[in-house]
């Protein structure tokens, strides 16, 4: 799985103009599954994310994680990560996941960052969504296991 996250002070989703998701201090994470992806990598991708030390202590220093923090994770499906650009100048998208893959990944993701007890809102997959966030820091890590 591949997630591009974003540490912010705060998030929305919305779909049709309605908000379907949003989340105070805590990560965006923009989330693909790519082809062999399995439950077992949802797992292990949640977990990485979750003791992820990129949120400050009381010095100013990286040494905090999401769980340390008590901060929430808005989650959004966003197949364009496996966007490949080696040839030519249109993307491809083939190592991405099928849908059905994808979307019953995108579903494990959630429930496993909900099982470590971090509170989670989500996009929906598929969808045409608006995302808006304050990036804090900035602080933005690609993460692909």
């Amino acid at each position: 799985m591949r997630a591009l996250i974003q540490r912010v002070t705060q998030a929305a989703v919305h779909v049709d103009g309605a908000e379907i998701g949003a989340i105070g201090p805590g990560l965006l994470i923009l989330i693909c599954a790519m082809e062999g992806d399995d439950a077992a990598t949802s797992q292990a991708l949640a977990s990485k994310i979750s003791k992820l030390r990129i949120f400050s202590d009381d010095a100013g220093k990286m040494n905090k994680s999401l769980l340390d923090t008590g901060g929430a994770a808005l989650i959004v499906s966003q197949f364009t990560l496996a966007a490949d650009t080696s040839r030519g100048n249109r993307p491809g998208f083939s190592a991405a996941a099928k849908p059905d893959v994808g979307h019953a990944l995108y579903e494990q993701f959630i429930e496993d960052m909900a099982a470590l007890g971090i509170t989670t809102a989500t996009g929906s997959f598929g969808a045409d969504m608006a995302v808006s966030l304050t990036n804090d820091g900035p602080v933005t890590i690609l993460l692909d296991l």
